[in-house]
């Protein structure tokens, strides 16, 4: 994990410790339920529970001798609890350990992640109500389409992100899962109520059926979602980016007090922010990738996904948690120009309720070919030549002949144009 972009509750998840701490929650798990199961003596689980400790670079001395993780775990753990050690890791193999405490790394990120969406939903939320009827013009192709509002913009997003929240409720759901059935998933040397008592206990799910490992599609859904939540971010990021440029002037990130914009050119407010999530999305898109890659492995298992796992989940958990924290920031406290915005949207001289004209004459019995070249031709006068599209529309007897002053009002009005606005809220909230 990379400090600059993990905050300290993610962290602590995914470092040394919390890895070390949860294998350790599950071993002792383990050894309850057999105690339970008069497996174990009731002496010798309270030696384990009072005694049982791992020191991280005491087990990196160990693994650097034994080269394999769990044993050097397991070898430190014995260590520390002595001769009732021997009842720790009875009738497990090491992805017992590594995939249900995994399983415990992943419900507990979980938290954080939902948490940090919840806020985000929130932000979204607030600031389209608060930008609900200030208008602005719509783009299709970058080029100027018709009015929409600033709060629908915001809405779109609000509710993608409601979408992304219900996604990662399941993939986490399905991903939070522990496994103790042994080298290839038959329960060899233990029985599968041991296995569902030891989930239960811990709080996650179990799988029904494993080789050695908790199958990794479940891991791969988790991380596609993990970068659909990213991309989203990015596609959120880029338009306030667009609607931030120069030229267009709408948005703008919050500047603060003493802050600096450019080594070289003292006037610069760059979108800085923005572009950082845009820029992480592209790695939580690389880590999906990988993911997927990792579901594939030889039998009932090999070690090809590990070392993979050991980056893409640390990385994969902060960095979203990173995103969700930072641009939930930046909407909550983005600058947002209305009267540019409106400046913007009259950029045209009213070329942009064509569209409304169009299907006016229509109703009035043109045909959509005589209509559409009544209503073309003077828009492309406009675009070239200058001038308001409303007046020389008004000035074409083929036009008012047909449409009324009233009637081409209508068809110019903003208001008409954005009367569904509420209608839209309304059954977006509702849900």
């Amino acid at each position: 994990m990379i400090e600059r972009y993990s905050r300290p509750e993610m962290a602590g998840i995914w470092s040394e410790e919390g890895k070390y701490r949860r294998w350790l929650d599950v071993e002792i798990a383990v050894c309850e339920v057999h105690a339970e199961h008069g497996v174990i003596p009731a002496d010798a689980l309270e030696e384990i529970r009072e005694k049982a400790a791992v020191d991280p670079a005491r087990v990196a001395e160990i693994e650097a001798e034994v080269r394999h993780d769990v044993i050097a775990f397991l070898t430190n753990v014995a260590e520390n609890v002595g001769p009732a050690s021997r009842y720790v890791h009875y009738g497990m193999t090491s992805s017992d350990v590594l995939d249900t405490a995994l399983a415990l790394q992943i419900r507990d990120s979980g938290e954080l992640l939902l948490a940090g969406v919840d806020r985000l939903i929130a932000a979204l939320e607030g600031r389209a109500l608060e930008f609900k009827h200030t208008p602005c013009v719509g783009r299709t192709h970058g080029v100027h389409a018709e009015p929409t509002t600033f709060g629908l913009k915001l809405l779109v997003y609000r509710n993608e992100m409601v979408r992304n929240r219900t996604r990662l409720v399941t993939a986490l759901a399905d991903a939070a899962v522990g496994k103790i059935s042994g080298a290839v998933g038959t329960f060899a040397h233990l029985a599968p109520d041991v296995e569902e008592a030891v989930c239960a206990r811990l709080a996650i799910g179990c799988e029904l059926a494993a080789t050695q490992v908790v199958q990794r599609d479940r891991h791969a859904a988790l991380m596609s979602v993990l970068a659909l939540v990213a991309s989203g971010i990015d596609k959120f990021a880029i338009e306030f980016r667009h609607l931030a440029r120069t030229e267009v002037r709408e948005v703008e990130e919050e500047f603060g007090k003493g802050q600096k914009g450019s080594s070289a050119m003292p006037h610069k407010r760059n979108p800085w922010r923005l572009e950082n999530v845009s820029g992480l999305a592209r790695v939580m898109r690389g880590y999906a990738v990988a993911a997927l890659e990792n579901e594939a492995l030889w039998h009932e298992r090999d070690i090809s996904n590990s070392s993979t796992e050991r980056m893409i989940f640390p990385d994969g958990m902060a960095t979203l948690d990173f995103m969700l924290q930072r641009f939930s920031g930046l909407v909550e406290t983005l600058v947002v120009d209305a009267d540019r915005m409106r400046e913007n949207l009259e950029l045209t001289r009213g070329l942009v309720f064509s569209g409304t004209l169009l299907l006016a004459l229509a109703r009035k019995g043109l045909t959509r070919e005589d209509a559409y070249a009544l209503v073309q031709g003077h828009a492309m006068d406009t675009w070239k030549h200058g001038g308001d599209y409303m007046e020389r529309i008004l000035a074409d007897s083929k036009i008012t002949e047909v449409l009324t002053k009233e009637e081409i009002d209508k068809a110019f009005s903003l208001e008409e144009s954005l009367r569904h606005v509420d209608a839209i809220f309304e059954r977006s909230l509702a849900k």
